[in-house]
């Protein structure tokens, strides 16, 4: 089931809601909560009901051994047993296709590639169940007081964040599905929440679903586009994921408020970082502030010297580009935000300051380029499209020898570089909300603009990872 549909919005969103807010009403508030994850549940059977035993049995894992590394007897075996389960999951629905492939392309083998289908959001809520367990250990997360099965069930599950994050915190959660008041009807939260709703699913159909066609127009033709073609792909692209990506995150942090659920922030406007480190502070940050706590800083962060940090960096980004798919592709995404991420910390060191629209223009270009391989098939596609926007495809410069289909596309992109580059947050923006009739005009416009384009299954681009 999708947010960008007549069933989400009119039949399960309004039902859910309804007997949500009914059941707490009549006092019946374990019962809200199991309603709640029962849910979103049916959320996600509603894709494929054949993967619901698998994450219920991740689930049953995680709380069990959660349960015992807080009972204190053999913490770090059952810590590391545990995690090793949720990575052999992992492993096994995601990378055992590629690791097939990699070796039988390495070592001349000729085994079967196995032919295994992605179960939906298993990196979100791998990731979110690893970090419970890692924050028992620690002694960061108490499970005394929601400790039931019931409330476990639903912080994986609830459905907002389910299939494509935020990626949430069992010890920023838990508390909020324990506290009396969010179980009355806030009407300041649901305004905020459908406003917040709105700006996303505007994003995603209006905007990333518009410049889909395009992307897939460039980038299937890869080795034969000129220079204007090539530039128009790989920055539909760009602002094709961050509209689709950002307007998911709204989505579901405006779902969550509706039933006065607070969700971690995603994004802080990362077209506007004048560095690398700044974009990955303000680029799904969820996934950033996940791989600095539990990967970055266990590995000794930037403890050990500045060689080691170095190496840390370096590694973190290849394990977060290797997260985000099976494919050579990915992890060479990954290393290039490595080793950018490296040379823009040696650069600080040396004290010097480029100016601001310098500065922004190189971390965009190298933004840019990143994405083209992460939205290639093969290195080769990759690197014909590089090839072509700088010029090396042999392509005429004049970019009125182009198409009048290609000019229009660059002239929407030139506004859209405009807008990212200008405008504030929506997070900033909804700071001061004010339950008017001029926001409601603007929400209600976005709503009803984005339904008309309801007019072909369109999925999220994150689903796949």
């Amino acid at each position: 089931m999708l947010f960008n549909s007549w069933g989400f919005i009119f039949v399960y969103l309004p039902v859910v809601f309804c007997g949500y807010f009914g059941l707490a009403r009549l006092r019946y508030v374990e019962l809200a909560r199991v309603w709640l994850a029962v849910a979103s549940l049916g959320f996600y059977a509603y894709w494929n009901v054949a993967y619901v035993p698998l994450l219920l049995m991740s689930i049953g894992w995680n709380y069990l051994f959660g349960q015992l590394i807080a009972r204190g007897k053999w913490r770090k075996g059952m810590l590391f047993f545990a995690i090793l389960g949720n990575l052999a999951l992992l492993g096994y629905y995601k990378y055992a296709g590629f690791f097939v492939t990699t070796l039988n392309d390495a070592a001349g083998f000729a085994y079967d590639v196995p032919q295994i289908i992605l179960p939906l959001g298993i990196s979100f809520f791998t990731f979110t169940q690893t970090a419970y367990l890692v924050d028992v250990y620690r002694g960061e997360t108490k499970i005394k007081r929601g400790g039931t099965f019931s409330s476990y069930l639903l912080f994986v599950t609830i459905f907002p964040h389910l299939i494509a994050g935020p990626i949430i915190n069992y010890r920023d959660m838990m508390p909020q599905f324990y506290r009396l008041r969010n179980f009355v009807i806030n009407y300041r939260n649901l305004a905020l929440g459908i406003a917040l709703f709105s700006m996303g699913l505007f994003k995603k159909v209006c905007v990333a679903d518009k410049l889909s066609p395009w992307v897939a127009d460039v980038f299937s033709r890869a080795y034969s586009v000129g220079f204007v073609e090539a530039w128009t792909g790989a920055l539909a692209y760009t602002y094709q994921l961050y509209f689709d990506f950002s307007g998911y995150s709204e989505m579901a942090i405006g779902l969550g408020l509706m039933f006065n659920l607070h969700f971690p922030t995603n994004f802080n406007s990362p077209y506007q970082s004048k560095s690398i480190i700044d974009f990955w502070r303000r680029w799904h940050m969820t996934l950033g502030s996940w791989v600095k706590n539990y990967l970055y800083i266990p590995m000794g962060g930037n403890r050990h010297g500045e060689l080691c940090k170095m190496r840390n960096l370096f590694v973190a980004m290849l394990l977060i580009g290797l997260w985000h798919g099976a494919g050579w592709t990915f992890v060479l995404w990954g290393a290039l935000h490595g080793v950018f991420l490296m040379i823009n910390h040696q650069w600080r060191h040396l004290g010097r300051k480029l100016p601001s629209a310098l500065a922004w223009s190189m971390t965009f270009l190298c933004v840019v380029i990143c994405w083209v391989f992460f939205r290639a098939a093969t290195f080769a596609e990759g690197w014909a499209i590089i090839v072509a926007m700088f010029g090396g495809s042999g392509a005429a410069w004049n970019a009125w020898h182009v198409s009048a289909s290609v000019r229009k596309v660059a002239e929407v992109l030139l506004v859209l570089t405009i807008v990212l580059a200008i405008m504030p947050n929506p997070q900033v923006l909804l700071q001061r909300f004010r339950p008017n009739k001029l926001w409601w005009c603007a929400t209600l416009a976005m709503l009803i603009w984005a339904m008309l384009h309801f007019n072909q299954y369109s999925e999220f681009l994150y689903f796949q990872f």
